[in-house]
């Protein structure tokens, strides 16, 4: 998966202005697509990350791509800042002391794994993003968070407990788990 630099920075601008414009206007920037160059009407899945003075201040992403680039940008900016569940909507005068991180994704793929100590195998060469699924529960990290928990059984601990299941239950059930890559880039 290849993201061009001018298009990395068109989303970050494109991102921050979004906020801009909410605090300015009181609504919503409009994706007008036909004023959108083509190479980012293409349909991606991306995340959302807004940080203040280096800790998480919001993060929301869509692990399917259902809407062009911009607009899932555009739409999980606003999620981010205003929606996450973990933080109060943001305010105007935290603007200038975020940071936007946009994370594109691939496609997610299936890692098949015979046990716990195969899957740690596997996750441990390559530490992608990792969706864990088991039946109503699931949850996801993006690839950055193996910088916060890099071993293993931190990732797949911390992400049982994000899904709603005790930390230990990857190790004792069959887990769905689906691997994915991004292409991140920030301010």
């Amino acid at each position: 998966m290849k993201l061009e630099k001018n298009h990395q920075q068109i989303l970050l601008e494109l991102s921050r202005k979004s906020l801009v414009h909410f605090f300015e206007n009181g609504e919503k920037l409009r994706y007008e697509e036909e004023k959108i160059e083509k190479g980012l009407r293409v349909k991606r899945a991306t995340f959302v990350t807004l940080t203040k003075d280096g800790s998480l201040r919001g993060c929301i992403g869509k692990l399917k791509a259902v809407n062009p680039i911009c607009k899932d940008v555009i739409e999980n900016t606003y999620s981010a800042a205003f929606s996450d569940p973990r933080f109060p909507p943001l305010s105007k005068k935290e603007l200038d002391e975020l940071t936007i991180e946009i994370s594109v994704l691939d496609k997610p793929k299936i890692l098949n794994y015979s046990n716990y100590e195969d899957l740690i195998q596997k996750l441990s060469k390559s530490k992608p993003g990792v969706i864990l699924k088991h039946g109503f529960h699931q949850a996801t990290f993006l690839p950055q968070v193996w910088h916060e928990l890099p071993t293993v059984d931190e990732f797949l601990g911390h992400l049982c407990l994000k899904a709603g299941l005790p930390s230990e239950f990857w190790k004792r059930e069959k887990l769905e788990i689906q691997v994915y890559n991004v292409v991140k880039f920030k301010e």
